[in-house]
């Protein structure tokens, strides 16, 4: 089992500017194992990623300890979107025990949140309704807050629109892709006007950038880079794994964007894999030389991120193993301590 760790190939690292001041010099990645073309037809010529270039697992910072409070959840079904219309998704909030409702909390809005994130542990209730133990994203906040490691963040867990969710819960998920990998405002709309509007209502949350964060994994990555783009004085931190920056919906542009535009006050993690969904007959299809292509321009634009690469292939396995200390990066300056 590999160890998780912060890592990026030297020649990379070379290229890049992340953030000297915070992330220390990155150890030299284990040299990639060569990859297998695959035979003729299916993907076409695309490489077949090595065995074992996925196997990672989640630590202890993701499992449930006694003694350490869980926070509580709230459920519901949202299907009144008029941005969104004839579509019904889950949303769960999460609040964690040491919520105050005197005190301001942070916010966190996680993509694909019921279906990748929001699972303590596996359950075949959960397996029926497309719910995965992947992020075990509530051991994670129930730990590191208990801790003091991360301030006491909200955190909204939203799954994409469906058509019909079925008689065990399970969702089709057909709107997917064109909420998420659609390069548009109007999810960062449909948050602003339908979601988040009556969580903020019920609960003490911050207004500020600063105390929020937007995250996701593969289209709901791009679709949290997209809002936070679109609306950095929304959301400062954007959580980033496998982010499908590629020609799903035009996605590949944003590396040209990022050099062209202004700087935002934006801090980005990206978490990719030297296996991920390679292409080379097309690379705006290439989801290793896309999210290279989005740390070299924020790099080159003096933009506060970490490329944490690892050898995986497009799943959530690297992304999860180490996702406490990805949330302990992105919001190091609001820790207690550190205040």
């Amino acid at each position: 089992m590999k160890t998780p760790r912060f890592c990026l190939p030297l020649a990379l690292a070379a290229a890049l500017a992340c953030s000297a001041q915070e992330i220390p010099a990155p150890p030299a990645a284990p040299a990639a194992p060569a990859v297998v073309p695959r035979p003729p037809g299916g993907r076409g010529n695309r490489p077949r990623p090595p065995a074992g270039a996925d196997d990672y697992a989640l630590g202890s910072d993701s499992q449930v300890h006694p003694g350490v409070p869980q926070g509580t959840w709230e459920k519901y079904r949202w299907d009144q979107s008029r941005i969104f219309p004839h579509t019904v998704r889950e949303i769960w909030i999460y609040v964690p025990a040491q919520y105050d409702p005197k005190v301001p909390a942070c916010l966190m809005v996680i993509q694909d949140g019921p279906r990748q994130y929001a699972m303590r542990e596996r359950t075949e209730e959960g397996q029926r309704a497309r719910r995965t133990l992947e992020y075990a994203a509530p051991n994670v906040l129930d730990n590191l807050i208990d801790r003091k490691q991360l301030p006491v963040i909200i955190t909204v867990f939203i799954n994409p629109g469906s058509t019909v969710i079925d008689a065990n819960g399970k969702p089709d998920f057909s709107n997917r892709s064109v909420e998420y990998d659609s390069v548009s405002d109007d999810y960062s709309q449909f948050l602003a006007k339908e979601i988040l509007p009556p969580v903020e209502q019920k609960y003490n949350i911050r207004k500020d950038a600063a105390g929020r964060a937007i995250g996701g994994i593969s289209s709901g990555a791009i679709c949290a880079f997209t809002v936070a783009w679109n609306h950095p004085d929304w959301f400062s931190k954007v959580i980033s794994d496998v982010g499908s920056f590629t020609d799903i919906r035009g996605g590949y542009v944003y590396p040209q964007l990022i050099r062209d535009a202004a700087h935002k006050p934006l801090r980005i993690h990206l978490q990719d894999g030297t296996n991920d969904n390679r292409n080379p007959e097309n690379p705006h299809r290439d989801w290793f030389l896309q999210n290279r292509l989005m740390a070299e321009a924020l790099g080159e634009k003096g933009y506060d991120f970490q490329y944490v690469l690892g050898h995986g292939i497009h799943s959530s396995k690297y992304g999860a193993s180490i996702f406490p200390e990805t949330l302990r990066w992105i919001w190091r300056d609001e820790i207690p301590a550190s205040k």
